[in-house]
């Protein structure tokens, strides 16, 4: 499946007024098989379906761009001082150590599935122990959108509560730097500043919040422009009173291994 592609096509496709089949859910990535925590509920309508794009994820993720460029300097610097052998060592080091990270972003997006519903959040994630999210959009009090080029993004969400999970258990699907109060992250997502639009209008039936969709900037390179996006009128969305709203879209910030 070419997930940059598919999943850019279903973003762009489905809009805010539409849902998606909830059996598709079962069938693309990993299952909840009927856990509520991970599943969406029949009265719950689902907006958009996705998961990260493999060679965004492993650049941004994994950092694999970064990690093939230091090996290759280290490889450079042996040649320069005529140790010739040194630099064939980290040369192999480096394309195995790439391959290797390559190996763990393709593993933990093909076991990732994101679900936005008109309630909540949900992240089907865990390369080693599946793990349910439960984000309920009422609890988001800042949402953060990164641009990582080529219609790709990162899309934070700051909650409110004292209620949260371990960073470790939401790695890489996290904010970084974010350890006192870990903020769950969509990462490398295509299509993202449509999806961040949507989450924004969503959460807008919900009232006005702090920030909304301001810019992520690593600690880093705080220096790089990114684009906010502004939250429509909470008026253009209709609050629809359904069971689900007293129940997991009411909770605080949760999850569990599958």
């Amino acid at each position: 499946m070419d997930l940059t592609s598919a999943e850019t096509r279903t973003a762009t496709a489905t809009p805010l007024s539409a849902g998606i089949d909830h059996a598709e859910l079962e069938n693309d990535g990993p299952t909840a098989h009927g856990d509520r925590l991970g599943t969406p509920a029949p009265d719950e309508t689902v907006l958009w379906k996705g998961r990260p794009s493999i060679g965004m994820f492993a650049r941004t993720a994994f950092h694999t761009r970064t990690l093939g460029l230091y090996m290759a300097a280290l490889s450079g610097i042996a040649v320069i001082l005529g140790n010739y052998n040194a630099a064939m060592v980290a040369a192999g080091l480096g394309v195995a150590l790439v391959a290797l990270l390559y190996l763990l972003a393709w593993h933990s997006a093909r076991t990732t599935l994101y679900i936005l519903t008109d309630v909540r959040l949900i992240m089907r994630i865990g390369m080693a122990i599946e793990t349910r999210i439960n984000v309920p959009l009422k609890q988001v009090t800042a949402a953060h959108f990164r641009d990582r080029g080529q219609g790709h993004g990162d899309i934070a969400l700051e909650l409110n509560g004292e209620r949260t999970l371990g960073y470790v258990l939401l790695w890489p699907h996290v904010r970084p730097m974010r350890y006192a109060h870990p903020q769950p992250m969509l990462r490398a997502v295509p299509d993202a500043a449509h999806l961040a639009q949507m989450i924004a209008e969503v959460r807008a039936r919900y009232g006005e919040i702090a920030q909304n969709l301001t810019e992520i900037k690593d600690e880093a390179a705080s220096g790089v422009h990114h684009t906010p996006i502004a939250a429509p009128a909470a008026s253009r969305i209709a609050v629809k009173h359904r069971a689900t709203d007293a129940g997991l879209g009411d909770k605080g910030f949760e999850g569990a291994p599958a």
